[in-house]
């Protein structure tokens, strides 16, 4: 690896690439030498040692950092609100064999949050029933008819799981019916909250056990770690009735965590780790069968949960049955596993041609809004014949596009819309969210501080995007004002080997907050760069000792970034990306995953 600039120097002396970044190194004089200690101290390998200090690990961290453990990381449930509570009366329910209702969410995490719960229900022979709401006629969260449907088919206790903290009306229906009700959520919340018999989030106003970077799915599993401890206590786990093995439960856990875009850090990186050897092993019928269906060849990386697995489980709640991503990762049978998963992946299909239409139609509503200048701070796209379930999509797509917050609303014939928003680091829109239906601008809406959802009519549009710009325009503008890219060292395509990626592993798994090693290729020439699919851009680079590198621009077809390396044939040219492993037909080959480009100063 070359020498690396001072901190606030441009890498490469990058000051304005393809994309409108300044490339800077993310390691500053005192990170590069918690990099050396790391790697004199442990010997652990430079490269690794760089990354870890790059994502706050220090040398006395090191060692635990590298094997995270369940056991080490893993808290007293008990410090989250209500936590006891919540145990203490699911114990109740299956000591009682009483029926429970699982409300929960149309998304990955509320998909693997129903069947976590619905597993262990399971295994102590409780019966139960998973609820998920129709995207397009019911929307998110518990609503009074649902729950009255519920009680009437005889649940005795209902445990909402990635919803409800917020779902006032819906709670006090079970209320009235004299129905406790469990809410496990994770979204942020205000200081209100519904009646229930517990409510367990992280991000409720009064809970100070610093867990709210948890998925929903992470929650839960806390929940049934707590009730198995009660159970344990209560003597309950006898000749004929085990305790449950939660551990072999991560796998469910991992992928949502993955698919919720949560941080992986501290808990979160150890379920994840964990969780990623317990799917190797494939016990899971239905991520089993999902993962054959979308050809994933070798052991699942969080890559291939968050962008294979996690859209196909996805597409059920966004176009088709909402319930098919719970009853797959609930499923013992595999053929019934084969058969939803072959569903999930038809849906998929319905669901890449839809968004591939939206999108064009998304790209060409933004550019008319941005025009020649600088447009909105908070884009606000919007139309009558967008599918309601794949607005979330165009959101994070025109987000990435932008680099700003976006929202895409789909109307329906009465006018009122349903809408999704994505944000960039640094810009909270949950709040900005909150704030707007606190102001009577919205329905109703929510989330945290990278996606919500929202309910608006058509006549608040303008209040709509008039609000959001006011409240968010300052802190776009903050992060806006300072768009880098942070290069975490310099390589050449001879030293991108798998050897290198196999040594990288070991300080990931890399996601949100733990972000993935971004390298700068210096002045590698283009040997071919060609459109493949319908709009990435696949490149061969070469270095000036002859080594060659595959790569691929996803989606860059008509980005700056794709635009300069077709254009960049036969040119040498200072290439940034992650670097990733390709399996074809079982043979293993590094792949450079472009990130940006920039035309060399000389």
């Amino acid at each position: 690896m070359s020498n690396v600039p001072e901190k606030n120097s441009c890498f490469l002396d990058v000051d304005r690439s393809a994309s409108d970044q300044k490339w800077i190194d993310r390691l500053d004089n005192v990170t590069r030498n918690v990099a050396l200690d790391i790697a004199q101290s442990h010997d652990v390998p430079e490269l690794v040692a760089r990354v870890m200090a790059g994502r706050g690990v220090s040398s006395d961290g090191a060692m635990s950092f590298l094997n995270p453990t369940i056991r080490d990381l893993m808290p007293d449930p008990s410090v989250l609100s209500d936590m006891d509570k919540a145990a203490e009366r699911l114990s109740d329910a299956i000591m009682a064999g009483e029926r429970v209702a699982i409300f929960g969410d149309y998304d990955v995490d509320g998909a693997a949050s129903s069947a976590l719960m619905s597993r262990f229900l399971g295994h102590h022979a409780v019966p139960s029933e998973i609820y998920i709401p129709d995207r397009i006629f019911e929307g998110y969260g518990p609503n009074p008819n649902a729950i009255n449907e519920l009680i009437d088919k005889g649940a005795k206790l209902i445990v909402t799981v990635d919803c409800g903290a917020t779902s006032f009306e819906a709670l006090e229906a079970a209320e009235k019916r004299n129905i406790d009700v469990i809410v496990i959520d994770h979204h942020q919340m205000g200081t209100e909250m519904p009646p229930a018999v517990a409510l367990v989030n992280p991000n409720r106003q009064d809970d100070l056990s610093g867990l709210g970077y948890l998925c929903a799915a992470g929650v839960v599993f806390l929940t049934l770690v707590a009730t198995a401890r009660v159970l344990r206590g209560r003597a309950f786990y006898k000749e004929g009735m085990k305790a449950p093995d939660l551990l072999q439960m991560l796998d469910i856990v991992a992928l949502a965590t993955v698919c919720d875009v949560v941080p992986l850090v501290g808990l979160n990186r150890a379920l994840v780790v964990k969780g990623l050897t317990v799917m190797h092993a494939q016990q899971n019928f239905g991520l089993r069968e999902l993962a054959k269906i979308a050809r994933l060849d070798g052991p699942a990386s969080p890559y291939h949960l968050g962008f294979m697995l996690g859209p196909r489980i996805n597409a059920g709640g966004r176009i088709g049955d909402a319930a098919l991503g719970a009853r797959l990762l609930c499923s013992d049978d595999p053929h019934e596993a084969q058969e939803t998963s072959e569903q999930l992946e038809m849906l998929n299909r319905e669901r890449q041609a839809a968004e591939a239409t939206m999108l064009e139609q998304a790209i060409a509503e933004a550019d008319a809004e941005i025009g020649d200048g600088e447009g909105p701070a908070v884009l606000v796209t919007e139309s009558d014949h967008w599918h309601p379930g794949i607005v979330g999509l165009l959101a994070s797509r025109l987000k990435d596009r932008f680099h700003r917050p976006t929202f895409a609303i789909a109307f329906d014939a009465m006018g009122k819309g349903s809408g999704s928003g994505r944000s960039i680091s640094g810009v909270d829109i949950g709040s900005a969210v909150r704030a707007a239906v606190d102001a009577g601008i919205l329905v109703k809406g929510g989330g945290h501080a990278m996606a919500a959802g929202l309910t608006v009519e058509r006549e608040k549009l303008g209040a709509l995007r008039a609000f959001l710009d006011e409240q968010l325009s300052q802190s776009v503008q903050k992060v806006q004002g300072v768009q880098t890219l942070k290069i975490d060292g310099a390589l050449t395509a001879g030293s991108a080997t798998l050897k290198s990626i196999e040594m990288l592993e070991h300080a990931g798994p890399y996601g949100a907050g733990h972000p993935s090693p971004i390298f700068a290729f210096p002045a590698h020439r283009v040997q071919f760069a060609k459109i493949v699919g319908k709009d990435h851009v696949s490149v061969t680079l070469a270095s000036g000792d002859g080594a060659k590198l595959r790569a691929i621009a996803f989606r860059a077809a008509d980005t700056p970034v794709g635009k300069t390396l077709l254009n960049m044939r036969g040119h040498p040219i200072h290439i940034a990306g992650t670097l990733g492993v390709n399996i074809w037909q079982g043979t293993k080959n590094v792949q450079l995953r472009i990130m940006d480009v920039a035309e060399p100063k000389f």
